[in-house]
């Protein structure tokens, strides 16, 4: 029930947020919000006990009982470490966003979809049902592309937060389609139980497929390439949003998602090969991009774009020393990078710009600032007494004992010493030196609100180095069993003697704080670059601009606007289906002729339709001027019709479709007259094509009309549910009033709801109408 609670509670805070910040005042409300999910932490926290000695908390609702889906929740070990990322920076964020945007006039609304994507990350990493999980999964898309484009006035956000979208989204689809697969080969719905089915899964042929689908949204989610650029041009959305999404959260969904299925799809060969090339390439690209810029955000997200490429090559080497270091560096990077996104946040509400070569000698003004500052970046340089030092040892003892090891771990030092030049980069250039003030100018520290986040997440990042029995260890254990399926007894410590891991420790040391002096000479020559001639967003831009011809061109082919055209390329569309369908199963052309009896047809029968056929030929040669027999010959027909269904005791068909051809005809009849003079619109070849195409798809439908009428039928299904089933279940005597009401209840709805819009567009109308006289 707790899992319900946290969930519910979540969720509320996003309703609660709006008049909370709107009543009391923002930088109050920032305090008291913050109380939500710092409570929300504080009761996973309690769950700690419970896990380590039953390793599971889980929670059961029935969703949809007639499909044997149920609504399930589970909190072990890996849901717990990134549920209280979740909810403790998160907590750090809501109070940060209070100073941060303390004279915003839309505070409120950020709240309200801070509140709603933690929401939807919860339910991420607490479901385990497959659907529950991508419900949640889409909605954190949704959440993110709110959050990135809440300065909507600001095209570059607009366009972030739709590449976003669209990249995520995509992503999105093929997650579901990899899910479906899932749930039709196996016939379960959670994760558990896909885990008791995993060799037979793995030695599906669909394998392949599942695995390839589920590892596109896991990539685009987590900014994998070739789809890391997305993550760069969030950085338009406000800092806490970066510092909450873009570090420590959303973007680590997909590695999440890759660590949840890795019992059910890790482990094979195909899985190496596709997921560590990736994580490899990511790596070091991110890494390279990061020192090269300098603006502190997108220095940040590169190398969160770094650092999630190695999470993901440790889960695809996928042995139990790559899932020790996976989860460690998982921790480690939420702590310092939210720091320093916090940072960069508020040197930029101090000075106005977040360009390291506009920056220096801040570390008199913001001593506080300055602090969590060195501290963050040590842990993510790599350097001892820190956490990220740890995740960085166990990384390398990772890559030792993997095939192309030595390749790998070559690749890793690229990547995490060009991560150092970027700590570097942060830590010192804005920090150092002397501080020029520009005119009107007066820099200070920031207030208490933008400094506790940093300084706290920075302080936990150097406790967790020096004493990682306190927190770190208790959780990479508890997080561990949920991915190898087996108890973890990871031990953690800075000192692990001199050996070839302290080595690969000291040259990726040494690569880092070589480039970063390089850096010097090297950084006026990278600014004097000619621009790249395209890039993965020009790329992005004009993949969008093709779809946009692509979508004018078929709109402008398929909807001319004409309704002959329309018409005709229904009955085309429909002959040609219809003729595949025969042409593959021949089998259906059969129908039996004896039961065709001419004996059966009554007098009045064959009256009605020579009237219907005589209508239907004066509507199609009656000369045009001649509209007011053509109209009633058009009512001749709907009117046989009506005919037709009382002499097969349809007395209420009968009356609908009398009703309906008396309004169409006195419509027709009233608007006709206000119409402009009729012209020839097509010629005689025109008419013969669509006279022979009306023919014969014609003839198809009576061939179909046949078949259907002379078949065996099997009444098992109607007799069950309209006849049996009809009083038990629906409790009703009239089968058509049950059909309508009970069986096709959310048709009937459908349509009650087309009704009423087209009624308000309606109204809307006649209120502009009347306006505009």
């Amino acid at each position: 029930m707790i899992l319900l609670i946290i969930l519910a509670l979540s969720f509320s805070a996003a309703f609660i947020a709006p008049p909370v910040t709107n009543y009391t005042g923002y930088k109050r409300a920032g305090w008291l919000l913050s109380l939500i999910p710092f409570t929300l932490f504080a009761l996973l926290v309690a769950q700690i006990p419970h896990l380590q000695s039953d390793h599971a908390l889980t929670y059961t609702l029935p969703w949809v009982p007639s499909l044997n889906i149920n609504l399930a929740l589970r909190l072990d070990g890996l849901s717990l470490l990134l549920a209280l990322l979740v909810t403790g920076i998160g907590g750090f964020i809501i109070l940060y966003a209070a100073g941060y945007l303390d004279d915003h006039p839309q505070l409120d609304r950020l709240y309200f979809y801070l509140f709603l994507f933690m929401f939807a990350m919860l339910g991420v990493v607490l479901a385990d049902n497959l659907l529950l999980i991508f419900i949640f999964w889409e909605l954190t898309s949704i959440t993110s592309y709110l959050l990135i484009g809440f300065n909507h006035g600001s095209a570059s956000s607009r366009f972030a937060a739709k590449q976003a979208l669209l990249i995520t989204g995509a992503g999105g689809l093929a997650l579901m389609a990899g899910l479906l697969l899932l749930i039709q080969i196996t016939g379960v719905h959670t994760v558990t139980a896909l885990i008791d089915q995993a060799d037979a899964i793995q030695q599906h042929q669909l394998y392949p497929a599942i695995l390839v689908l589920i590892l596109l949204g896991a990539f685009t989610k987590s900014a994998q390439f070739p789809f890391h650029f997305w993550l760069p041009g969030a950085m338009a959305a406000p800092t806490p949003v970066s510092a909450y999404l873009h570090s420590a959260t959303m973007v680590k969904a997909g590695v999440y998602l890759l660590a949840r299925l890795f019992p059910v799809l890790g482990g094979t060969p195909l899985w190496f090969g596709l997921v560590v090339p990736v994580g490899v390439i990511t790596a070091v690209l991110g890494g390279y991009v990061a020192w090269r810029e300098t603006d502190l955000k997108r220095i940040l997200a590169y190398a969160t774009i770094g650092v999630l490429g190695i999470l993901v090559t440790l889960l695809g080497l996928g042995t139990d020393h790559a899932i020790e270091a996976a989860m460690l560096f998982l921790l480690a990077h939420a702590l310092y990078k939210g720091a320093l996104f916090m940072v960069a946040g508020a040197i930029d509400h101090t000075m106005h710009t977040r360009d390291i070569n506009k920056l220096s000698g801040l570390r008199a003004i913001m001593p506080q600032t300055a602090v969590a500052t060195a501290l963050a970046a040590i842990s993510m340089a790599g350097l001892p007494p820190f956490i990220g030092f740890i995740g960085k040892e166990l990384l390398y003892e990772a890559t030792q004992e993997v095939p192309y090891g030595t390749l790998i771990t070559t690749a890793l030092i690229i990547a995490n010493g060009l991560m150092l030049t970027a700590a570097l980069l942060i830590a010192y250039r804005p920090f150092a030196g002397t501080f020029n003030p520009k005119p009107n100018q007066h820099p200070h520290e920031p207030s208490l609100a933008l400094r506790l986040g940093p300084l706290t997440l920075a302080t936990l990042g150097l406790i967790g180095g020096l004493l990682p029995t306190l927190f770190a260890e208790p959780l990479i254990n508890l997080a561990i069993p949920p991915i190898t399926q087996h108890e973890s007894h990871l031990h953690l410590a800075l000192w692990h003697g001199f050996n070839l891991t302290l080595l690969l420790s000291l040259i990726t040391i040494s690569f880092g704080f070589a480039v970063y002096i390089a850096y010097q000479h090297l950084q006026p020559r990278l600014v004097n670059l000619p621009p790249a001639k395209w890039s993965f967003t020009q790329l992005f831009k004009y993949s969008l601009q093709q779809f946009e011809r692509l979508a004018t061109f078929i709109t402008t082919t398929l909807q001319p606007g004409q309704l002959n055209f329309y018409v005709t390329i229904i009955i085309i569309t429909t002959i040609g289906l219809i003729a595949i369908v025969f042409i593959r199963t021949p089998s259906l052309l059969q129908f039996d002729i004896d039961q065709m009896s001419l004996s059966s047809i009554r007098v009045e029968e064959v009256l009605i339709l020579i009237l219907i056929n005589i209508s239907a030929l004066m509507v199609t040669f009656t000369r045009r001027l001649k509209l007011v027999a053509i109209i009633n010959a058009l009512g001749s027909v709907g009117f046989g019709i009506a005919l037709l269904y009382v002499t097969y005791s349809a007395p209420d068909l009968a009356l609908t479709q009398i009703a309906i051809e008396t309004l169409t005809v006195v419509l027709f009849m009233l608007v006709i007259y206000r119409l402009p003079a009729f012209a020839n619109y097509t010629a005689t070849r025109r008419r013969l094509s669509d006279g022979i195409i009306a023919v014969i798809g014609g003839a198809f439908m009576g061939l179909i009309t046949l078949i259907a009428t002379t078949a065996t039928p099997v009444d098992s299904i109607s007799y069950f549910f309209f006849i049996e089933e009809n009083l038990e279940r629906a409790h009703g005597h009239n089968i058509v009033n049950v059909i309508l009401a009970d069986f096709r209840g959310f048709d009937t709805m459908g349509e009650t709801i087309v009704l009423a819009v087209a009624a308000a567009g309606v109204i809307a109308l006649m209120r502009m109408q009347r306006d505009t006289e």
